[in-house]
């Protein structure tokens, strides 16, 4: 049985709650057992499974804070969605390698999310736009 968009936005909506209140162990517990999670360009690639993408949210929770992601559209099609979305907050720690300086961030995020038919994510596929993290986290150049 496939989700209605409806149901879709529901569970990406408590997938990105738990996001927001840095909660690891809610947000794998809206992943499928055998997850593909994808953030296009993270040093180590895809991961399978829930606890392969706990180092992930680990590492973006220590990285970022106070996050809110906002939904600016979303793309519906038979077990998949397509969600182009704004997340902001700080960064204390170093997001993406980048030195944070707990300064404030902004930037859009694309999300390509498949469902399974009880509603969890069988598959997370993420496209940070890297350019505007890199405008707003300028790195100071050490001198040799």
């Amino acid at each position: 049985m496939l989700l209605t968009p409806e149901e879709m936005d529901r569970r990406l909506d408590e997938h990105f709650d738990f996001e927001a209140r840095d909660d690891v162990a809610g947000v794998l517990r809206t992943l499928t057992p055998e997850v593909e999670h994808d953030v296009v360009g993270w040093p180590t690639g895809p991961s399978r499974g829930r606890e392969g993408a706990r180092p992930f949210y680990e590492t973006l929770f220590a990285d970022l804070s106070h996050g809110q992601v906002k939904s600016l559209r979303r793309l519906y099609g038979d077990g998949f969605m397509v969600d182009d979305s704004l997340w902001s907050g700080k960064a204390p720690g170093r997001p993406f390698g980048l030195d944070g300086g707990d300064r404030p961030l902004s930037f859009r995020l694309l999300h390509v999310i498949e469902f399974a038919e009880n509603g969890q994510i069988s598959r997370e596929n993420v496209w940070v736009d890297m350019a505007a993290i890199l405008q707003q986290l300028p790195q100071v150049a050490v001198a040799a």
